[in-house]
This record gives C-alpha cells, structure tokens and sequence, in this order.
C-alpha cells in the first residue's frame, strides 16, 4: 500500500451485518483492499493465520487475501473496499488511543460515498495513515515516541526559534540521548532537521503564494533577510527572488 500516491479508490463502504443466517464467513476480493473497525468478539483469519477481533480492533487486509470469519451472533462492524497501489501484510490490532478517530472517520466515509465519493476517498486515507501509524508501532523497529513528539513540536513551531536542549526538555530526555535518538530514528541532526524543513516550506511558499519573501521568511524561523537569503542560496543555490521567478517560468 502506497499511501504517498494520493487518496484510495473507494469502492464501497458502510455498516456489514453479519452473523445472523450463517455463523462463518469465507471469502476474497480479488482487486480490492478491505478495511474493517469491529465492535463484537469473533474469531478472524488471514490467509489462515487466526486472531481473537474484540470490540475496538481494526484490520487491513490486502486484495487477493483468503478472509474466515466465525461469528458469535448478531456483529456489526465498518468496513471500506477500496483500490490504492503497493501491497502489505495483512495487520489486525488494537485501535488505542485511535478507536474514536478512526470511528469518526469511518463513519464519515460511510455516509459521503453515496453523494459524494471525493470526500469518502479523502476519510478513508486519513483512516489509513492511522492505520498505518499502528501497524508501524506493532513492527520491530517502532516509530520512537520521543522523536515523533518533538518533530510534530517542531513542526508547529517553525516560525519561532527552536534551541535543541529546550526540545529534549519538552521531550524529557537529555540532548545527547535526543540527538542519539535522531541520528538513529531520522538519520540527521536535530538542527539539520530543522533546516531543512525550514528549506521545504520556505521553498514552496515562495514557488506557490504571493506572500512577501519578508512574511515567508519570518513563517519559517528566519526574520533576518540577510540570514534568509543566505540560507536560500546555500540550500538552493539561487536567491529568494531567484526562486520564485523559477517558478513563474
């Protein structure tokens, strides 16, 4: 699955019923991929590999994928069918601290696909990042909580100054285990990290918005002009002015 590509193809989505004529469940989808937020106890298989579903457990499945459930009476649970290339294990876990975002979203998607498939396409990708979110924390090297918190701190805080040790304070670390964390989990520096997303949205405002290279500059952590144009010309090898001229070529 290759969630960079853009939003899924959704090919249906709404609320199964199941369990009520027959207590198992067998089949594929050739083509598409499945989606499912469960709220009942059942027993589920992917490609015969079993696993217990509880109310709040979600999974994934890849087209292609031979699919067993057996039911416990009366279950419910969202599901979406969609298209979207790669491919990927089948996952099946715990939604956490997610189970009501997701919900939201899901339900979302259930109720725009008839009238208005752009933006159930739009719920369902949202859905899949935190999916994905979860699958990644369930593998043997995790997403690290440390660097994931202080990236989203930088990221909301571009535009201020930004010190490394105030960062692993945030993230209640030392700086030296930060910076390890960094190296290890991100392969740069905390500073060139931070350069270069500074660089990225510098960058793309000044290629896609008519604001004032003061305004961009100051929007990015860099009010000193001189400063700014330097930066520029190092990541770029061209001035601000330079590059948003490229652009209107």
């Amino acid at each position: 699955m290759t969630l960079e590509t853009g939003p899924p193809l959704v090919a249906n989505a709404g609320i199964g019923v199941h369990g009520i004529n027959t207590a198992v469940d067998v089949f594929r989808l050739p083509d598409l991929w499945q989606l499912h937020l469960y709220s009942y106890h059942a027993a589920f298989a992917a490609d015969g590999v079993w696993h217990d579903l509880r109310p709040g457990t979600v999974s994934l499945v890849p087209p292609g994928t031979k699919v067993e459930f057996r039911y416990r009476g009366r279950s419910e649970h969202l599901y979406v069918h969609f298209a979207m290339p790669g491919s990927r294990d089948p996952f099946v876990g715990d939604a956490g601290p997610a189970l009501q975002i997701l919900r939201e979203l899901l339900l979302d998607a259930v109720a725009a696909f008839p009238t208005s498939p752009n933006r159930s396409a739009a719920a369902v990708w949202a859905a899949l990042w935190r999916v994905s979110d979860l699958a990644d924390a369930g593998t043997a090297t995790p997403r690290n909580p440390v660097v994931a918190a202080v990236v989203r701190r930088i990221e909301e805080r571009l535009a201020e100054p930004l010190v490394v040790a105030e960062l692993a304070r945030f993230a209640g670390v030392s700086h030296n285990q930060l910076t390890r964390l960094f190296h290890e989990h991100v392969g740069d520096t905390v500073v060139g990290y931070i350069a270069s997303r500074r660089m990225a949205r510098a960058l793309h405002l000044l290629q896609a918005s008519t604001l004032s290279v003061t305004a961009i500059a100051a929007s990015v952590g860099i009010p000193d002009l001189q400063a700014f144009n330097k930066t520029c010309r190092k990541a770029f090898g061209a001035s601000p002015r330079a590059l948003r001229q490229s652009r209107s070529r």
